[in-house]
């Protein structure tokens, strides 16, 4: 309560208490304050205003979906125009060798690539076997039958020249291909070799079907060895 005090002229004045003293600017101070030390604790945590946080969360989400839009771009697929004269015509040659001569896809591109072949670069090469077109299963099966025909391989003797690395160097499963479809007479072809052996080597019946049944020789089977000595001329 505001004290009463007298002054010199006998009137009498109430005292009147400085603002500062007063109790609602105490409040007021002493809640500036609080807010003052809470604004530097969370600075000193690491904390951030909850409207910088959404803004920064909204600019991640929109930066990730930028970079999602970018990633799903489906790529520009180069045109003819842009590939090297040396790459198409590697593709050319892959091709030429694909379709003519059946070679498998390991002996184009040492073709391509050998210094005694076609001397394309390892890029250019590559290139061609990416893009050449080509049955391979096929062509280890017109193979096979080539050598048939023309060679009067036996059946084992083709899947080890067409699987072998110094022969046409296709793969396995290709090989396969080729021997389940090849039908021929193997007992034929087991004959006009004995038969060759004894005209242009002079050997015994017992060396040719040595020679005949032998891993390191024609690789006939027993049986169609039999039929080639028992029908040789006397």
């Amino acid at each position: 309560m505001a004290k009463k005090m007298k002054a010199k002229d006998g009137k009498v004045y109430k005292e009147v208490k400085p603002f500062y003293k007063k109790w609602w600017f105490i409040v007021i101070a002493v809640l500036i304050v609080m807010g003052a030390i809470g604004s530097q604790m969370g600075s000193k945590d690491g904390s951030k205003p909850k409207d910088t946080a959404k803004v920064e969360e909204t600019s991640t989400k929109k930066e990730s979906k930028q970079s999602e839009a970018k990633e799903e771009k489906p790529k520009k697929e180069a045109s003819k125009d842009d590939v090297p004269k040396e790459y198409s015509s590697a593709l050319k040659k892959a091709n030429s060798y694909a379709k003519s001569m059946k070679m498998s896809k390991a002996s184009i591109y040492d073709q391509l690539t050998s210094e005694h072949g076609e001397k394309f670069s390892t890029e250019a090469a590559d290139y061609a076997m990416e893009n050449v077109t080509a049955d391979w299963n096929k062509n280890a099966l017109k193979k096979a039958e080539d050598y048939a025909k023309n060679m009067q391989l036996s059946k084992a003797g083709i899947q080890s020249q067409l699987s072998s690395e110094h022969g046409e160097k296709f793969t396995e499963e290709e090989t396969q291909y080729a021997i389940d479809n090849v039908k021929w007479d193997w007992k034929k072809n087991a004959l006009k070799k004995a038969e060759s052996y004894q005209k242009n080597m002079s050997m015994s019946p017992d060396a040719i079907k040595q020679q005949l049944t032998s891993e390191h020789g024609e690789k006939f089977t027993e049986e169609e060895a039999q039929y080639a000595i028992d029908n040789l001329s006397k």
